[in-house]
């Protein structure tokens, strides 16, 4: 299936969807900040990154995260804080979502995502999109 980032600072519920995600089929990969997602994405792009809102406040580069072509970035918050006034999120996020409420929601995009990536050809690594061109 896909490999999945998730990025933020409540263990408790991203430990949930890690183990959520896996039960579906998915690589679900924990990050504790930005950087860290940023450096495990650049060596091997998700298909979707999942990203506190409060990583975003702390550092905009949240919405530089690399995914796969056809992949997206989603926004969560807690049931409590207030949805996310960084101007610039909504042209790279896919959805919003408040977790774990929406957690069907959630599954159903992650659904998504994959499905449009399979449909135009782009689930497959960026390696296995180059072709069999051999040095010669």
């Amino acid at each position: 299936m896909s490999t999945i980032i998730l990025t933020g600072s409540n263990e408790a519920l991203l430990e949930g969807l890690s183990q959520s995600l896996t039960a579906l089929g998915h690589r679900a990969l924990l990050t504790g900040d930005v950087p860290e997602a940023i450096d495990v994405a650049s060596a091997q792009p998700p298909l979707i990154a999942i990203v506190a809102q409060s990583a975003l406040r702390a550092d905009a580069r949240a919405l530089r995260i690399p995914v796969l072509p056809g992949g997206a970035i989603l926004l969560y918050r807690g049931p409590g804080d207030p949805p996310t006034s960084f101007a610039g999120s909504y042209r790279s996020v896919l959805a919003e979502l408040v977790l774990p409420l929406e957690r069907n929601r959630l599954f159903a995009l992650v659904q998504h995502v994959e499905e449009r990536a399979r449909v135009t050809g782009r689930e497959q690594s960026p390696d296995k999109n180059r072709g069999d061109a051999r040095p010669g």
